[in-house]
Order: C-alpha cells, then structure tokens, then sequence
C-alpha cells in the first residue's frame, strides 16, 4: 500500500486558469484551503479570486513565473501549504519540481518523480510499454542532439511516412511529418534544435504515421502498490496541428473488444510501474483495422478528464487528493466503474481558424457561456471583461455536454454553443458548431486528420 501521509490541510496549486480553478472546487468539497500562485499578467485573474489566499510569483514570462520552481516553493512555505498539486502543462511532469516538492517536506500531488521520468522520456517508455506487453508503433532508436548516423536505414526499416519526435516532448508539441527521404535529415535536425531549446533535450526518434488514424487514451488510477484500475477511453481524434480540439466518450464505432484490450493494455502499463494517482495511456488506432498501438502516457491529469468525470460519476482531481493524503480508496474498484450515456468536451479557443488557428489575445468584451446543470458543464478560468493574453494558452473555457446516447449529447452540444457568446476577440465557436453539425462526424467517422480533410466545410 502506498505509505501514509498526514492530513492535507492547504493545498498550492502551481498553475492558473481553468485547471486551478477547477483544483480549488474538489479541494473546497474536501475541507482544504487552497493557495494560488500568479504571475504579473494574471494578478487579477478568476483563480485568484477563488483560492482562499494567493502569492505572486514574477512577471508573466512563464519561465519567471509558473515554471520558476524557487518561486513556488517559497510560495508554498510562505503560506504553510503541506501539499502541492501541479495541475497540467508548466511544470506538472517536471520529476525535478516533484523531488524538490518532497525535499521541501510537501506532498507532490501525483505520481513519482521516478515513475513521471519513465513515462516523460518517450523512447523509454515505448521500452516499457513493450516490456509490460502493450503493442508499441514500429519505431527506431533515439537519436542524441547531433547524433545522426544511420537516420536514413532507420527510416526505411520505420517506414514511410513517419514521424520525427522529441523523445523529451508533449502534447503534439515537437512531432513532424516526414514523407519521403528527401526531407528526413533536414527535419530531424530541426526537431532536435527544437527540443533542446523547448525541453533541453534534444534527443529524437523515428515513429510509424498511420495515414488514417485515431487518437484514443485509457483514463487509468493507480494505487501505488501495483493495482490500477482504469474509468474506460477517450476518443481524442479532433485535433489542429496534434493537440486536441474535441474530445468524447465512448469512442464512438469502437468495437467492444478492442475497447478491452486496450484497456486491458493501459492497467498492465500502469500496474508494472506500480503508478500511483490520474494518468491517461494514449493510443494510436488504425481507423481502417482497429489495430492499436502505445503512443505515450501522460502522467498527470488531462484537459480533457472532464469527459471521463460525466460519463463515471467520479471526481478525478478529488480522487487524486484523496490518494496523496493517504486514504486506502477502497470504493474506487473496476467492477463499481460504469459507463453512462456519452459525454462530448468542445474547448473554445481565443482563435482565428480561418487563419490557420492563429492566437487572438485581447479583452473578453462579452462573455456568455451556458447556464451549468445535469447535461451541461462549463469550466473556464476567465469572467466578461478578462483579457486573454499573449503569454499562455488561449483557452477560453471548455463546454462538456452529456446525453443518454451520443446523438443527445451532440444536440445538448450544439445547443450549449447556440447559448454561447463571445465578443471582443476571434474565437472558435461558429468553428465548432460546424464541427457538431458535419455528416461525418454525426455518423462517427472520426480520425486525426478530420479538421485538415473537411478544412473547407469547417471554415470561412
């Protein structure tokens, strides 16, 4: 069993916007205070308003601010936090933020600082993947900044097209197509620039591209003593330049056995590692055949868990505090895990997609979002009259909407983005509604190269 920890009295979240805002609601329902961090730029955002007491971190350079370690830290002491939890993005599957957490007498809320290195470099974890059993993309060693030889004859024996990935990158950030020879040498010494100036890490590696291919992950919990249980899949195909754009559950068109191996798959990873808390083992599905292969594992909570949250009944960000304050967890069993009904998450951007989703900063003038209930939920960090800044992710807010089938939850959607306003700044609303409304996404044909295939459906 996982060791037992004291009580978690106060809680700093190291981050901002909806992730901490959404920290704050399940660490209010639990009795503990909660502490915000923020930067120049987000003195007077929403999650500082929220969290019973706030400490500035530096100006909103994220590197001075939400990634400065020291900063937090002294923020934690500073206000007698006994825990930490880091939210996503910044400095969420940093092992060296988590080891320094523990050093300071803290509670890193999440897994450990060994298990997020095993899973953060991606050539390592394919490795272990492949040990515990899980079917990994066919792919090649790992290249070390500079270190080229034999590019070419890995290649060919990957296969083309495929893709060149920072061993050390995230969130489809670092990861480009390669088609032919002619360009891989070229790409990849562009990616390993990237990745050692973004993660420091300049290391890369070869991967299979499934032409047609859908992006699924398994939400798996685990215990830290070598039992993991697994709250069922996510389809995460819609996406614009590899990140997320859609995200619903069940799978829609996935054949119940597949469904099963992979989860099956996703609790053997996740127990071989003994891991403990949220983590989402993701996968690539070939649309054509529904074979699937082990793409990553994100050790931290997703963006997208609130999918997982409307269909289970289960509060994810509560069960990770439950965990790191040493509670046994002896409701949370796979049989009392079940589906119900379908749930669809649209993330509403500060965005110009017919300016190939370039950014749109500036002040929410008007900001209208639906009234919450049972089938509708809106999590947003931003309040009419907030600006959205050029410093951080544009998101505006995420709708999730719920029906007993997928067809009520794509209706209660569409209506849910009907209700929503936003004026002041481009965003993605008119976007998503077309997105709702396409045949082919009513019909469930989703895969990763959707937004790219119906561009001219989508917008203008």
């Amino acid at each position: 069993m996982c060791p037992r920890v004291k009580p978690i009295q106060k809680l700093l979240i190291a981050n901002r916007g909806e992730i901490a805002c959404r920290v704050i609601r399940s660490a209010r329902h639990l009795g503990i205070r909660t502490v915000a961090v923020y930067s120049d730029a987000d003195e007077n955002a929403l999650h500082v308003a929220q969290a019973d007491e706030a400490c500035r971190l530096g100006p909103p350079k994220a590197a001075e601010s939400y990634l400065k370690v020291e900063a937090i830290l002294e923020a934690a002491k500073a206000t007698g936090a006994d825990a930490v939890h880091p939210g996503y993005g910044f400095l969420a599957e940093n092992a060296g933020f988590a080891r320094a957490v523990a050093a300071a007498g803290m509670v890193f809320v999440g897994p450990t600082p060994g298990q997020i290195e095993a899973m953060g470099d991606k050539a390592r974890a394919r490795s272990l993947a492949e040990a515990a059993g899980v079917p990994v993309v066919p792919g090649s060693r790992r290249f070390g900044m500079g270190d080229l030889d034999d590019l070419e004859s890995a290649a060919q024996a990957v296969g083309y097209p495929l893709l060149v990935k920072a061993a050390a990158g995230g969130g489809g950030i670092g990861m480009r197509l390669v088609e032919e020879q002619s360009q891989l040498r070229k790409v990849a010494e562009a990616t390993q620039t990237m990745a050692e100036r973004s993660f420091g890490d300049g290391a890369v590696f070869l991967e299979r591209f499934i032409p047609k291919a859908r992006h699924v992950e398994i939400q798996v919990f685990g215990f830290g003593d070598g039992r993991a249980v697994h709250l069922f899949e996510r389809d995460c195909s819609l996406q614009r330049r590899f990140q997320k754009v859609v995200e619903e559950s069940p799978a829609p068109g996935l054949p119940a056995a597949v469904r099963d191996r992979m989860a099956r798959a996703a609790v053997d990873l996740a127990e071989s590692q003994r891991y403990a808390g949220a983590g989402t083992v993701e996968f690539i599905v070939d649309a054509a055949t529904f074979e699937f292969f082990f793409l990553e594992m994100n050790t931290r909570i997703q963006v997208e868990h609130p999918v997982t949250e409307m269909i289970t009944g289960q509060d994810l960000v509560s069960l990770q505090l439950r965990l790191a304050r040493g509670e046994a967890l002896t409701d949370l069993v796979q049989a009392g895990l079940m589906v119900r009904g379908h749930a669809i998450e649209c993330r509403l951007y500060a965005e110009n997609p017919d300016k190939m989703f370039l950014p749109s900063p500036g002040k929410l003038t008007e900001l209208r979002l639906p009234e919450p209930g049972p089938s509708v939920r809106v999590d947003t960090g931003v309040r009419e009259g907030d600006a959205i800044t050029a410093w951080y992710d544009p998101m505006i807010a995420k709708l999730v909407c719920w029906g007993q089938t997928r067809e009520e939850a794509l209706a209660n959607m569409a209506a849910a983005l009907a209700e929503t306003r936003i004026e002041g700044i481009s965003n993605n609303i008119r976007f998503l509604r077309r997105v709702m409304e396409h045949a082919a996404f009513a019909r469930g044909d989703v895969f990763t190269g959707f937004l790219e295939t119906y561009r001219q459906d989508l917008v203008g």
